[in-house]
């Protein structure tokens, strides 16, 4: 571990990840990994989690971020003494980054920090999860080979060797993960005063208002809640709805699940599992909570948990203790919006909020009198689809944001550059001392007032 830092930071400091056409080049051999390893990829998270179809969502990323320009300066505004000099903006890459990626998109979590990392210029230390073996086999054997050793490593390491390897100095920490682990992530980053991006979950509401198009919500909530079996960290993770609603929910739920699944979700290509036995074991004993109204069937050999819709559930029940993160969708009965809005923002604020409604004005209150880190209306989802909003988290949900543009800032230092002309004295005269009556006039009614004059000299407020 200390060797693979050592290498890293010495590749760091002989600058070749700085040039845009290097850059590049590793991201089309990154590109060249997805398509060659495409199979690979498929077969290994289906084994590790049963995986249905259509994941890799990384190279229209990979796109995206070539046709940046990541080293040119932008040029910014002057003040009237510096009207003659260069004022700009560097975007310069941080150094040697970690890459911290979770086990429910093992691939789509690891590569899109990273290709963002690339692209800004950074040496990269990559830890997929040890959860979810087969892709962490698969990353750590062919990822090397596709790029350069001497400035991109893969670590493999379980619990104890995160421990230790965080112990090192970087110079940014990307995690994905839980709340509870973010806290290790962000106390072990403080030794080295080290920034970090942390991509956490959390317990994402859903009002559904009594003003709407009930199968629509159905089918739209069932997707969001049961793709990927639930674990998914901006999944809708409970329902808050009147009990007239509640009871409207219900079989247009069961019919969007039967149409999705078929009578038998165990049978479903589409339908995934839960990607271990300590996770199934913890998802398990959630469905004591409430009565179960759908679903609740389980298979612990096959890791499989029936997609189940929970009724009457308590603000107090174990379900809306912990972020679910599996086929489970409690059901709390609110008297009205405003009930709804006091349950949501009695809590910790969520990575995601949901609301539906046909009456534009309840989606609108909803969203201005809650916090999250993200919002969508109508749907679930929909929102992260989009690489022209940031993603990421508010308060116990994470801190940073990601995704398209927003992933290549992320990895960058914004550094501020001023370049200043080597002649013109007689311009910077005022601002020297001694300080008369005149100067000091010139300086408390120029732009140099806030930034220049000295605390304490006589006749300055």
């Amino acid at each position: 571990r200390g060797r693979m830092g050592s290498r890293l930071r010495a590749a760091w400091l002989t600058g070749k990840t700085r040039p845009m056409e290097y850059r590049v080049a590793q991201l089309e051999a990154l590109g060249r990994f997805l398509d060659e390893k495409k199979q690979d990829i498929l077969e290994a998270t289906s084994l590790d989690m049963s995986k249905v179809r259509g994941r890799g969502k990384a190279q229209g990323a990979l796109r995206r971020l070539q046709h940046l320009d990541p080293a040119s300066g932008r040029h910014v505004e002057k003040n009237l003494v510096t009207q003659l000099d260069s004022a700009f903006i560097r975007k310069d890459p941080y150094g040697v980054v970690l890459i911290i990626a979770p086990w429910n998109y093992p691939i789509h979590l690891l590569l899109v920090p990273l290709i963002g990392a690339i692209a800004a210029g950074n040496c990269v230390i990559i830890k997929p999860s040890e959860t979810t073996k087969n892709t962490e086999k698969l990353v750590a054997e062919a990822l090397p080979c596709y790029l350069d050793k001497d400035c991109y490593a893969v670590v493999t390491a379980g619990v104890e060797e995160t421990t230790k390897l965080l112990e090192n100095k970087f110079d940014y920490i990307f995690f994905t993960g839980s709340p509870t682990v973010g806290r290790i992530i962000m106390t072990a980053a403080a030794k080295h005063l080290t920034p970090v991006t942390l991509e956490l979950g959390g317990k994402n509401p859903c009002y559904v208002s009594d003003n709407c198009e009930v199968h629509n919500v159905a089918r739209r909530v069932a997707w969001g809640r049961f793709f990927n079996a639930g674990q998914t960290c901006i999944a809708p993770d409970y329902i808050l709805c009147s009990v007239e609603m509640q009871d409207k929910l219900m079989p247009a739920l069961r019919e969007a699940i039967t149409e999705f699944y078929g009578p038998n979700p165990k049978e479903s290509p589409d339908f995934a599992r839960i990607v271990g036995d300590k996770q199934f074991r913890r998802i398990q004993a959630l469905l004591g909570s409430g009565r179960v109204a759908i679903g609740g069937q389980t298979d612990e050999q096959e890791r499989y948990i029936a997609p189940t819709v929970l009724a009457d559930v308590k603000a107090s029940d174990p379900a809306m203790q912990e972020e679910i993160f599996g086929p489970i969708l409690p059901i709390v009965v609110v008297a009205n919006m405003d009930e709804a809005i006091d349950f949501i923002n009695a809590r910790p604020r969520p990575l995601a909020l949901y609301v539906f409604s046909c009456d534009n004005k309840v989606v609108k209150e909803v969203l201005e009198r809650t916090s999250s880190g993200g919002f969508c209306g109508n749907d679930t989802l929909m929102h992260v689809t989009l690489t022209s909003l940031p993603f990421g988290g508010i308060g116990n949900s994470g801190l940073g944001k990601y995704h398209g543009k927003f992933t290549f800032d992320t990895f960058t230092h914004h550094r501020s550059c001023l370049h200043r002309n080597m002649g013109l004295e007689a311009i910077n005269c005022p601002r020297y001392p001694p300080y008369n009556q005149q100067k000091l006039g010139l300086l408390t009614s120029g732009s140099l007032a806030l930034a220049l004059v000295p605390v304490g000299v006589s006749g300055v407020g």
